[in-house]
């Protein structure tokens, strides 16, 4: 499985000749994640993780704030506390 950076927009994840996807956009200094999707075909992989971590590791790269409005990418936000300094404040 190899992750796909699309600067500005997305994450890829191609496995198995399929794709799962995390969108996100940029505004004013803040990352906000919009949209996690994995085909059936590529579920239970843990693939959707990888791609939030990725998602989260270029934010903290970039010292951009996170707004994790997609609810996959808030939930494991939740269970990583790790990353949860990344998160804007309202």
């Amino acid at each position: 499985m190899t992750i796909e950076h699309i600067p500005g927009s997305a994450f890829h994840a191609h496995a198995a000749g399929d794709r799962g996807v995390l969108e996100y956009r940029l505004c004013g200094g803040r990352m906000e994640i919009t949209h996690t999707f994995v085909p059936s075909s590529l579920r239970g992989r843990g693939l959707a993780g990888r791609l939030v971590r990725a998602a989260l590791d270029h934010a903290r790269a970039q010292r951009l704030e996170v707004v994790p409005s997609c609810p996959y990418a808030a939930d494991w936000i939740d269970g990583h506390p790790a990353y949860a300094d990344l998160v804007a404040t309202p």
